[in-house]
């Protein structure tokens, strides 16, 4: 099955190129090394513009934060698509955006209210009162646009597309889900578990949300709502990053249905809302036919 595959190595390329250049390991590695060299300038950059200072506001070390969390990502992958794989950017077209971009919005703050009025319905969620001068907009552009865009470029349109294209769908799933809960290891409070549920909750079900609709924006919408439905709205540390949210909450109950120190990612209610949602993808994509199978299998093929 090809018709999901955005990229396919040009006939005409020479061996050295089909290694170096266009294969699924060289194509990453190259993405990374963009990634690395830009993001060094961007840090170079950044401080210049008084963002980073003691005296900047938290609006503007928002900012900061942000720029550091977009601009290597979106440069990098714009190289990358345009200029090594000389194809148009379709996954990221702004016109899918009031499609797929708002479908994605919708979809995260209707999945993660359900996680959270579940925990009320099981006695772990408590709201204790309302915060309204809370200074949404820092969480908004890190958490939400900042984290949503760029993690969603390297995660899902780097790493689970080019794996996808070469080692095909059920590879490209464990590895970017492995990868991706294991970027979340070091944070505050986490766990092997908590690394686990990011896994699936995100590296899955995100994988999957690619895979379904072939567009970042469905993507980064889900990952941004679901981030800022979570610590702005919801007052719950975004995977062990403490939020100050319009509803003051607290959570109690066992670790494995509070989600503890981490938040409510951490919890079995959160993992089991978003494996569902993965499950009900993964038989679209059945249905369709859409699983790509590994590019030496096509070979065989002729696919």
């Amino acid at each position: 099955m090809t018709g999901s595959v955005a990229f396919i190595t040009p006939s005409s390329a020479p061996a050295w190129q089909r290694w170096l250049v266009y294969s699924a390991g060289a194509r990453i590695v190259l993405f990374a090394a963009m990634l690395f060299g830009i993001g060094y300038v961007v840090h170079a950059i950044v401080p210049m513009l008084g963002w980073t200072g003691k005296a900047a506001n938290p609006l503007q070390h928002a900012f900061a934060m942000m720029s550091l969390q977009l601009l290597p990502a979106i440069l990098g992958y714009v190289i990358l698509v345009l200029f090594i794989e000389r194809r148009s950017i379709r996954e990221l077209s702004p016109r899918t955006i009031p499609t797929y971009g708002v479908a994605g919005l919708i979809g995260g703050v209707i999945l993660f209210s359900a996680i959270v009025g579940l925990l009320w319905l099981f006695g772990s969620y408590h709201v204790s009162g309302t915060n309204a001068q809370v200074d949404w907009m820092p969480a908004v552009l890190e958490a939400g646009i900042g984290a949503g865009i760029g993690e969603e470029i390297i995660t899902r349109g780097v790493l689970f597309r080019i794996l996808e294209e070469g080692m095909g769908t059920w590879w490209a799933l464990a590895i970017s889900a492995l990868f991706f809960g294991g970027a979340h290891v070091f944070n505050p409070g986490a766990t092997l578990w908590s690394s686990l549920a990011i896994a699936v909750e995100a590296g899955i079900l995100l994988a999957l949300v690619f895979h379904v609709t072939r567009s970042l924006w469905a993507c980064i919408g889900l990952h941004a709502a679901w981030n800022i439905m979570q610590g702005t709205v919801y007052g719950i540390p975004v995977s062990g990053m403490k939020e100050s949210g319009w509803l003051i909450s607290t959570r109690t109950g066992p670790t494995w249905l509070s989600g503890g120190v981490f938040g409510a990612e951490a919890s079995v209610v959160a993992m089991s809302a978003s494996l569902l949602v993965s499950i009900a993808l993964l038989i679209v994509a059945l249905r369709r036919g859409s699983i790509v199978a590994p590019a030496w299998s096509r070979r065989s093929t002729g696919l």
